[in-house]
């Protein structure tokens, strides 16, 4: 890959984890599903284990609010393998900080992501 080709793979990783922290993104299950892999898994920062449907009661039910947004700081994004990027960043919310982590990757219908965890942050 090519030093253009990894910032663009790192951009639209970037670009489809600050959608999915977006308050009208995150209302819309649709929206949500088409930024999530269908094998997609999180660990959350509460140790609960969620795939692509059962993050949706998350998503839809308001955990981030248009009146206090996510709050996000120090994204980073590295290019592992071509078609995959590993983001990392905290986001406040709240007062709730965490350490989030993030694996994208590139399918057929776009880059999607296929791995999330949130640790707290104290």
């Amino acid at each position: 890959m090519t030093s253009d080709e990894r910032e663009e793979a790192v951009r639209a990783a970037l670009d489809g984890e600050l959608r999915l922290l977006d308050p009208e993104v995150r209302a819309c299950p649709d929206r949500v599903l088409e930024l999530l892999d269908p094998e997609f898994t999180e660990i959350g920062a509460s140790g609960r284990r969620w795939d692509a449907r059962s993050i949706l009661e998350v998503t839809s039910g308001g955990s981030v609010s248009p009146d206090s947004p996510v709050e996000v700081s120090e994204m980073s994004g590295t290019v592992l393998a071509p078609g995959l990027v590993h983001l990392t960043y905290f986001a406040d919310n709240q007062g709730r900080r965490v350490w989030r982590s993030s694996l994208w990757r590139l399918t057929e219908t776009g880059w999607r992501m296929y791995f999330h965890q949130g640790t707290p942050a104290g």
